[in-house]
């Protein structure tokens, strides 16, 4: 690099340091490029690290441990009534974000990768302004954009407005514990941050506009879910939608509209949870080649490269589906070909999990799309009442499918819900990669007992019968 005027000059500039980020950061200076990296935020790790994934599921590992204790009662075990310490909470989750952001400064420094901590926006293809980094200019060979997303602005509501109105991202700062309690959205935030504080005190209602919760996720999955959430929330309503939201000193009002019937509800606080927007505004684009879609992503082809040849994107800027692992793999794509390796972004089957009680978690293709896309498919089902792990555990109410290619019999699909689906649907992923058939999965053994053995008897299924369930 070549420092000097306030300006810089660098083989690859990467906007962004979360975990597509610092992916591709990482990947690039392993393979003996000049890496330079620009972000707002003072700390690396993106909004994953310090405004979702990790804080989410630090909360939902906490409000597995509640419900666990509740269930063990049944067992004979009593652990009584779970108290709340938002203080020790929040100084946890805190802790957990530091250690994870300082091992990333960590390994930034170990890779000599400069990490500038400003804002940059795009002059032309090859240069960019900064600002609150202390350098006015970098101009870079190729650039990286991983800019992330941010929670979607509501219609009906202005966030800055009060602060009983909560983004997804205020939300987990959890400043304290409701009595009462609205979830806008029952997509996958909206669900997980609606289990965090139902198990933490507060009296939940959860509204989603769509007919079912999770409508991207097959029904069959859901369902067990929906069971749950419905005992657990004090109102679980779809197709309603907040049409109007009001906040006041004490309150916040709220105008629902189901079937066209309107009511109006009284709540302590709110979330709102309607999806994330990609971050591509603000980056000067329009100074580029660099294309948007109609939603604001940006498009990319295989390689990760934009219409712009000097300049990829990778991440939640790119689209559908927002994943943090997506994006690490992508940033690693675009690095090696940047450093001119073959490579591309060619993945069959992208897991996906929702961390509420039960999980859910899937990957390849779901029974929902082989029907809208008219494809042929196998499905076999295997219910966990038979499982003799899920049983002694008194989880019961899990099932896992697997979707085959009538043909072949080549494994194209599963979904798992059930305790710990977040870790059985990795064994799926490499199924699908490898081209396995569902009787490699059949034949391949599994510890008894284990809930890993639903994958072996849904593979089983279509031979006939498996080991622990007979389908007649």
């Amino acid at each position: 690099m070549v420092m000097g005027d306030m300006q810089l000059e660098t083989e690859l500039l990467i906007l962004g340091s979360g975990p597509g980020g610092y992916g591709a950061a990482f990947r690039a200076a392993d393979l003996g490029l000049e890496v330079t990296v620009v972000d707002p935020a003072p700390a690396p790790g993106g909004a994953c690290l310090h405004h979702g994934c990790i804080p989410s599921k630090t909360f939902l590992h906490l409000a597995g441990l509640i419900h666990d204790a509740k269930r063990a009662r049944e067992m004979g075990v009593h652990f009584g009534t779970a108290e709340i310490d938002i203080a020790t909470l929040s100084a946890w989750k805190e802790k957990t974000i530091n250690e994870l952001a300082g091992s990333l400064s960590t390994l930034f420094t170990q890779r000599n990768i400069e990490l500038i901590h400003g804002h940059a926006s795009f002059i032309d293809s090859r240069s960019v302004r900064l600002q609150g980094g202390g350098i006015s200019k970098i101009t870079f060979q190729h650039a990286i954009i991983a800019t992330g997303s941010r929670p979607t602005s509501f219609s009906a509501v202005d966030f800055d407005s009060s602060d009983r109105i909560l983004s997804s991202t205020e939300a987990l700062q959890l400043a304290e514990i409701p009595g009462k309690l609205l979830v806008v959205g029952g997509g996958i935030i909206g669900l997980e941050l609606g289990s965090i504080y139902s198990s933490f005190g507060s009296k939940v209602s959860l509204v989603e506009k769509e007919k079912r919760i999770l409508p991207q996720v097959d029904k069959d999955l859901v369902e067990p879910l929906f069971s749950n959430l419905a005992a657990e929330f004090d109102t679980l309503a779809t197709h309603t939608e907040a049409i109007k939201i009001r906040a006041q000193e004490e309150y916040v009002e709220v105008e629902l509209e189901t079937d066209g019937i309107k009511t109006n509800k009284r709540y302590d606080k709110i979330i709102v949870a309607t999806g994330r927007s990609p971050n591509s505004n603000r980056l000067d684009l329009e100074n580029t080649d660099v294309k948007l879609d109609t939603a604001g992503f940006i498009e990319i082809d295989d390689t990760l490269r934009t219409d712009d040849k000097n300049i990829f994107a990778i991440g939640d800027v790119t689209g559908h589906p927002m994943l943090a692992h997506r994006a690490t793999r992508q940033g690693q794509t675009a690095a090696e070909v940047i450093a001119g390796q073959p490579s591309a972004y060619d993945i069959r089957a992208v897991p996906a999990t929702i961390y509420t009680d039960p999980q859910i978690s899937w990957c390849g293709l779901t029974e929902q799309e082989a029907h809208e896309h008219s494809l042929p498919y196998e499905v076999r089902k295997f219910p966990w009442k038979y499982s003799d792990r899920a049983r002694s555990m008194g989880r019961t109410d899990g099932l896992t499918k697997l979707l085959t290619d009538p043909d072949s019999g080549r494994i194209l699909g599963m979904g798992i819900v059930g305790r710990g689906a977040e870790n059985l649907i990795a064994e799926a992923v490499l199924s699908i990669e490898m081209g396995a058939l569902a009787e490699d999965l059949a034949l391949t053994l599994h510890p008894y007992p284990s809930l890993s053995e639903t994958e072996a008897e849904a593979a089983e299924l279509f031979s006939g019968a498996a080991i622990h369930f007979h389908p007649g």
